[in-house]
């Protein structure tokens, strides 16, 4: 077991629409001996706020995951998104005194966790088996603010069972972008057309990633245009649900997508 106190931050999207990729984060850390620690207390990062402009508020946010986290000597999520929020745009949050000094201390232990699984805990084989053809799509803000790329198709090339497909697609955003969407909601609606095509043309039975937010809006992207012609439409499925599957055979995969029970 690991000798270290690990606390889990399950995001606001995750609690709210994808609650089996926080039992499946749980299910892969105890698979590996690690004690997780879950203080009820927690709420969102302040990235949505962040994103609209809002500071005071994610300031408010932000102080209260310190507040809660500052003693934890690691922190995990199912998220790159929101892990990156933490640890970096706390810095344009104005923080001050005490908060300013356990955060600096405080994002030095926060990762994503295929992040964790992969750099600091050396385990890129956990057991899983997914017997489908699995295509990755690399969210922004894991890719580019936190370097994770190589980490899940490190864990995916083990997963048993498993056919990888589209790891040397060019990465592009899937136009999803939190309140982006929002303002933009043609523009992000045509990225998003633009990369799940990308993403069809090697016939995935599904679309990974880290990140929900992605995900859920590759999987509405799917359903408003239809399978290229010749393709089936894929389904999207957080990579903590492909790790933490144990099964060797066939199941209904429909179990798997955002809304099913598992």
């Amino acid at each position: 077991m690991l000798k270290t106190k690990v606390a889990l931050f399950v995001p606001c999207l995750v609690d709210q629409a994808a609650v089996q990729t926080a039992w499946a984060t749980v299910q892969i850390l105890e698979r590996l001996g690690i004690h997780l620690t879950y203080d009820s207390r927690q709420t969102c990062c302040g990235q949505a706020m962040f994103n609209a402009g809002y500071l005071n508020n994610a300031r408010g946010s932000a102080e209260k995951f310190i507040r809660l986290f500052h003693d934890a000597e690691y922190i995990i999520a199912p998220s790159g998104s929101c892990v990156s929020m933490v640890k970096h745009r706390y810095a344009d949050l104005d923080l001050s005194g005490s908060f300013l000094r356990d955060w600096e201390s405080l994002r030095l232990r926060i990762f994503e966790l295929t992040e964790f699984l992969v750099d600091n805990l050396g385990v890129d084989d956990i057991g899983s088996k997914f017997p489908f053809k699995v295509g990755i799509h690399n969210s922004c803000h894991a890719l580019r603010e936190l370097g994770i790329k190589a980490q899940p198709l490190k864990l995916l090339q083990n997963v048993e069972g498993l056919t990888l497909v589209n790891e040397d697609l060019v990465d592009e955003c899937c136009g999803f972008g939190g309140v982006f969407s929002a303002k933009y909601p043609e523009l992000s609606a045509k990225m998003g057309k633009h990369r799940s095509q990308q993403l069809e043309i090697d016939s995935p039975e599904f679309i990974t990633g880290v990140d929900d937010s992605c995900l859920m809006h590759l999987k509405q992207a799917f359903k408003t245009n239809g399978a290229l012609p010749g393709k089936t439409i894929p389904q999207t499925i957080h990579i903590a649900r492909i790790l933490a599957s144990t099964s060797s055979s066939p199941f209904d995969s429909e179990s798997y997508s955002y809304g099913g029970e598992v």
